[in-house]
């Protein structure tokens, strides 16, 4: 009874999830290549310094040989076999139909994936960082294909024991079997990628380096391959359990938030009608899905800078100050633009003089953020009180009495924050940092720099390196000593945090005493790897949004449209307000418009105007059927009409979906239960066409569609099932599937739609085609030359450039698409001589800082992040041999401060001049 309890419905036992310690050290433990070799657990805490670790968030539900490719694929034909013989012996129902089919497809693709998973598992310990540290791109897709075929044996295995219970939902049973059977064909096509990647890199080599090639076909593939069964019912399966919900409700907000996106102008008004339209995303998974597909595939960098911009909201922030950890000093500083001098680590008597960040905006103060758990000497002083910023943008109220000024800490560590460069401020990251605070008992300096697309590439590393410079010198202000430093960031900030040592070797001033990054991006490019063939899976690092992202820092992304005019808040409330209200009204207007014209014609006069009559005496009533109509010209009583977003763009612009292409399979045709009418969620989708271009024989059909939309009053607020004939509208796609022997007259799902270039050769074996999406994603492979340059993707540094940084501390996700980024950065630091320690974290996802709060998973894995830092603080490093200032190995003169400095310059002093150009 025991083993049976917690068991859910999807046929998944519900344990405590632990945190294993597989420390495995070199010439003991199992094998990296021997899947089959259970892991050794330790009881006592890894040691701080292992020359790499894997941290693994695994449950301890069923069997460990389940851990072995061979076993997995056996309980899984054995389940498949099972359900297949018992649905055939039930006749020709729709259900049992339906399960043959799907049961029959999903042993298909997995007949085809065993020797493919099988040849993995005997080289992917190739391209391991070390034996100690069992971690690559190969190693996760084979992590996600087997956790895929897990769930689909428990789901398989759950059919089996409650096939013949009354309460058994054959429906909602065969549609998740359909929604992992597409998810499993899509990752089919992965591996068979992989397969290729495999032949094509050099020895160990994890990225295709060269522009064309597969890393062009990737990106290709990406934009036409279907990915809306990873965003519904399949969302985020390769992760923790604990993780699984919270993605659920990001991706709620996230359609909710696009179907409102440019209504309103304030975020609170977005965010209030985003709550209002969350319901029908909440109960149809596969309308979440490809609502999510729609979103993430065409919508530009603005849109996700505002969506990831939700934290900064003051009713978010207030929430999240209540449960964070409570800080003495929270304050914002703003650093005016002055030039200052620092001594050189090579020779202090001579100094080199920092300038602030000038690229592309020009001057402008430097904001940041300064944290501390108790009040330290220098944090109060008037010199620093005249640099804080008075924004009212933090509250923080702190009810213990208050203390005497401590003594200045020893440390000092600064942080540069993740976002993708283009959003998010030290605001967003106050909860981890402030537990930070107070378990290093260390003043923290976040760097507030500033976001492309606004401000490209270089401005954000001359703003973080500014600021890094000014906190050394005045150390004394910020509450530290600052006799060891360390950097540390996540994601983005983690790049900042190699690129900012890397110029400050080139300058010649002191370097930090170590660097703790989090998930760097080491490589800015669309280059194609293992770990970044995720991006097609993961809801949090879509390669359509990565891609956005990366442009909008290297500068080749459009520059968004500013106001013309800059408003208060209550302004913005009120005109959201009177959006709102005026969309209610032209939306009444519509609906009774239509009713009214429904009338005239006689045949339903009475049931109109009675309808008409009850909704106009009882508000209450009508305002219920205002929000959810059954439309009286409905002549299909399956489908239910879903209600069509009204917004300023909607009435005065048109608006066109892509038109699925035709698949011309036979056989193949949609289940009538599945259609529905999906909702449009902004003017920027609603207007897409892939390639600026309709289909054959939708021409006409488009402009006169147009036409009659540019005409404010015949717009009607509902969509209805025959608005317009051929609408996308009409169809989603679930699950594409070939025909299946046997079970004729019955499909599993959609048409499978063609390959959108049929004059391409065959790119997979024994014919299999991936399932393709009717929402082509606009996206090139980002060749601008800027993105090579060694202070925008350190991974290219030369030899030279990546010996002179610092220890480095690298944590890394094992399903994280950027996952080859910290593996390959980690050799190249090893292969030149450096001190790098990678430890892998299991089962989480990209940006877990940012969630720590949220599980003891990802509180354990943020606490690993700690212990690097710390690792900084306390550990006495062997002593460093600093490279001179460019100047001085010019002219040989180490120890002579005057013959080294420039005609005009002050004896002692030398200019600030990187020695690679950072804007080339």
């Amino acid at each position: 009874m025991a083993s049976e309890k917690g068991r859910g419905e999807n046929g998944i036992k519900h344990t405590n999830w632990k945190v294993n310690s597989l420390i495995k050290k070199k010439g003991g433990g199992h094998s990296a290549a021997d899947p089959s070799s259970p892991p050794q657990s330790s009881s006592r805490s890894p040691p701080l310094s292992p020359p790499g670790s894997v941290m693994s968030f695994s449950s301890e539900e069923g069997p460990a040989e389940l851990k072995d490719p061979r076993i997995v694929f056996q309980n899984l034909h054995s389940v498949l076999d099972e359900n297949i013989a018992f649905f055939r012996g039930q006749g020709s129902t729709e259900p049992a139909c339906r399960f043959v089919a799907v049961f029959s497809l999903i042993q298909s693709h997995a007949r085809s994936l065993e020797p493919a998973i099988h040849a993995f598992t005997s080289v992917y310990h190739v391209f391991d960082f070390d034996a100690a540290t069992p971690a690559n791109g190969y190693r996760s897709l084979v992590k996600v294909v087997l956790s895929c075929l897990l769930h689909i044996v428990h789901k398989g295995r759950y059919v089996s024991s409650s096939r013949r219970s009354l309460f058994f939902r054959a429906s909602h049973n065969v549609t998740e079997l359909e929604s992992y059977c597409s998810a499993l064909c899509q990752l089919r096509a992965l591996v068979y990628f992989a397969q290729r990647l495999l032949t094509a890199n050099r020895h160990g080599d994890l990225f295709f380096l060269e522009e064309r090639g597969l890393s062009e076909e990737f990106v290709r593939q990406y934009a036409s391959m279907h990915k809306g069964c990873f965003y519904g019912r399949c969302m985020g399966f390769q992760f923790t359990p604990a993780i699984r919900p919270f993605l659920q409700t990001i991706s709620i907000g996230l359609v909710s938030f696009g179907e409102n996106y440019k209504r309103h102008q304030s975020g609170i008004g977005v965010a209030a009608s985003s709550f209002f339209t969350s319901g029908k995303y909440a109960m149809d998974p596969e309308l979440r899905g490809f609502e999510f597909e729609r979103i993430t595939q065409n919508l530009d960098v603005n849109f996700w800078k505002a969506f990831w911009n939700i934290t900064e909201m003051e009713v978010l922030a207030s929430l999240a100050n209540i449960t964070s950890t409570t800080v003495r000093v929270n304050k914002t500083l703003s650093v005016p633009p002055h030039s200052f001098e620092l001594p050189l680590a090579a020779d202090p008597r001579l100094h080199v003089t920092i300038t602030p960040p000038v690229a592309h905006c020009g001057p402008a103060p430097v904001n940041m953020r300064l944290l501390s758990y108790e009040l330290k000497e220098g944090q109060d002083s008037e010199e620093l009180t005249s640099l804080v910023k008075q924004d009212g943008s933090s509250l923080n109220i702190d009810l213990r009495l208050k203390p005497r000024r401590g003594p200045p800490s020893k440390y000092l560590l600064v942080h540069f924050h993740g976002g993708g460069f283009v959003a998010q401020t030290s605001k967003s990251h106050e909860p981890y940092l402030k537990s930070w605070a107070r378990e290093l008992d260390t003043p923290i300096l976040s760097i507030d720099y500033s976001l492309a697309p606004e401000a490209p590439f270089p401005r954000a590393l001359e703003e973080c390196f500014f600021a890094y410079c000014w906190a050394l010198k005045n150390c004394h202000l910020l509450g530290s000593t600052a006799e060891r430093v360390c950097l540390a960031g996540d994601s983005a900030g983690g790049n900042l945090c190699l690129t900012v040592s890397m110029r400050a070797a080139s300058y010649g001033v002191r370097l930090p005493d170590g660097i703790m990054t989090a998930y760097p991006a080491t490589l800015l490019t669309a280059t194609a790897s293992p770990s970044r063939l995720l991006t097609l899976i993961d809801p949090l690092l879509p390669l359509s949004v990565l891609s956005k992202c990366l442009s909008a820092y290297a500068g080749t992304e459009p520059m968004p449209q500013k106001r013309a005019e800059k408003v208060n808040t209550m302004s913005l409330v009120r005109k959201d307000t009177a959006l709102l209200l005026r969309d209610f009204r032209l939306g009444a207007s519509a609906w009774i418009s239509s009713l009214l014209d429904n009338g005239r014609g006689g045949k339903n006069r009475g049931m109109v105007s009675s309808a008409l009559w009850a909704c106009l005496v009882r508000p209450l009533a009508f305002l219920m059927r205002f929000l959810r109509v059954k439309s009286a010209s409905s002549v299909d009583p399956v489908s239910d009409t879903v209600r069509k977003s009204v917004s300023e763009a909607a009435l005065n612009a048109p608006q066109s979906d892509p038109v699925p292409l035709d698949s011309g399979v036979p056989g193949t045709s949609f289940s009538k239960k599945r259609d529905s009418l999906k909702s449009q969620t902004c003017q920027d989708l609603g207007s897409h066409t892939p390639f600026g271009t309709s289909p054959p024989g939708q021409q006409g059909a488009l402009q006169s569609q147009d036409s009659r939309q540019q005409q404010p009053e015949d717009v009607s607020f509902f969509l209805t099932e025959d608005s317009e004939e051929g609408h996308p509208d009409s169809q989603l796609p679930l699950v594409v599937v070939p025909e299946v022997e046997e079970e004729p007259g019955f499909v599993l799902g959609p048409p499978r739609c063609p390959s959108p270039s049929s004059s391409t050769p065959q790119e997979f074996p024994e014919g299999f085609e991936p399932l393709r999406s009717d929402q082509l994603a606009d996206m090139k492979l980002q060749t601008s030359p800027i993105v090579q340059n060694p202070f925008m993707s350190p991974l290219l540094a030369p030899d030279d450039m990546l010996r002179g940084l610092p220890p480095l501390h690298i944590v890394a996700c094992a399903l994280d698409p950027m996952l080859d980024d910290s593996v390959m950065f980690a050799k190249r630091l090893r292969a030149v001589g450096q001190q790098v320690s990678l430890c892998v974290v299991e089962d989480l996802p990209h940006g877990f800082l940012s969630l720590s709060q949220l599980s003891r998973e990802t509180k354990d894995a943020a606490n690993i992040c700690v212990q690097r830092i710390r690792e900084v603080f306390h550990c006495e490093a062997p002593p460093r041999t600093q490279r001179k200032h460019r100047k001085l190995e010019r002219t040989n003169h180490g120890a002579g401060g005057v013959a080294g400095a420039e005609p005009g310059e002050e004896p002692g002093t030398v200019t600030s001049q990187p020695s690679v150009e950072i804007g080339a």
